[in-house]
């Protein structure tokens, strides 16, 4: 990837439409082969653009899904501890404690999970996605540090394990609480928010190419409404990017060609997941159309 340009039309040929602060950002966490960490509200499509820059780049995706209790055996690895009784037995009467002792605590007995498989991913490496890190502990984050200011891990019983190709690593957050400044220091740093009319109607456009031109740019132009600043502060939640193209579907799949009234109440479960925000659009939905 040589350029911002080439990187974003990669990304535009995956099917994700990035803006130019997004793309630049992604840039260059490839080029100085730093973490990227990404904020920002749930639905703007912080997950898919791992997932787009997997396919980019032709590695592997190794998702770690962060949530609150995860323990480091979850994230790191953990040892095959039936495999190392059975060793055990089997070694008794035939060899020193002490040899027996180093022997179960070998790498064939390791069980790699998310961090030490992405480092130990051979060329071209990884791409390692933290999802959601804000809803880790905080002794989660500490342990991070390591491996996101110098690609590495600690096992007691194995030494210092790095990596052997760098992976990429994005990290996403919905800022539920702040991260340590520790952690942020050691990525670069983007805040994602929801698009503005014309990168979302380019993402209809290209996820949803039947919906046509005037329906598309109807689409567009209501979930702008209902993010603005008349409409928002009325529901406990925005409509993110995957609500607009599953609403997009929706109304091809009707076979419809524009959005009035009826059909904005009747798809409303579509955009909102909250009985109390469907009922505001239900009562509203003659009021957001009327400037769309």
């Amino acid at each position: 990837m040589t350029s911002i340009d080439d990187l974003i039309r990669a990304l535009q040929a995956e099917g994700y439409e990035p803006d130019r602060r997004l793309a630049t950002a992604v840039f260059l966490s490839l080029k100085l082969q730093r973490p990227l960490l990404l904020e920002g509200e749930p639905g703007v499509g912080k997950t898919e653009l791992a997932k787009a820059l997997t396919r980019v780049l032709q590695r592997q995706l190794i998702r770690l899904q962060c949530y609150d209790g995860m323990e480091l055996r979850e994230a790191l690895y953990e040892w095959n501890y039936a495999a190392q009784m059975l060793h055990m037995r089997a070694a008794q009467g035939s060899a020193e404690p002490d040899q027996i002792e180093r022997e179960v605590y070998q790498p064939r007995y390791l069980i790699r999970r998310p961090l030490l498989q992405a480092l130990q991913t051979p060329e071209p490496g990884a791409l390692l996605l933290l999802d959601e890190v804000d809803r880790a502990d905080e002794p989660f984050e500490a342990f991070l540090l390591e491996y996101l200011g110098e690609y590495q891990v600690s096992i007691p019983e194995l030494g210092t394990m790095q990596a052997m190709a760098r992976p990429v690593t994005i990290l996403t957050s919905n800022r539920t609480r702040d991260l340590h400044d520790a952690v942020k220091r050691r990525c670069l740093y983007h805040w994602m928010d929801y698009p503005d009319r014309e990168r979302e109607l380019a993402i209809v456009r290209r996820q949803v190419p039947q919906a046509g031109e005037v329906l598309s740019r109807q689409v567009a132009d209501v979930l702008a409404r209902l993010r603005g600043p008349e409409w928002a502060d009325q529901f406990q939640r925005n409509p993110g990017i995957a609500e607009t193209v599953e609403w997009s579907r929706a109304l091809v799949a009707l076979g419809r060609q524009s959005i009035d009234p009826e059909v904005l109440t009747q798809t409303a479960g579509l955009l909102y997941k909250q009985r109390e925000d469907i009922e505001t659009l239900t009562q509203g939905a003659s009021a957001v159309l009327q400037t769309t």
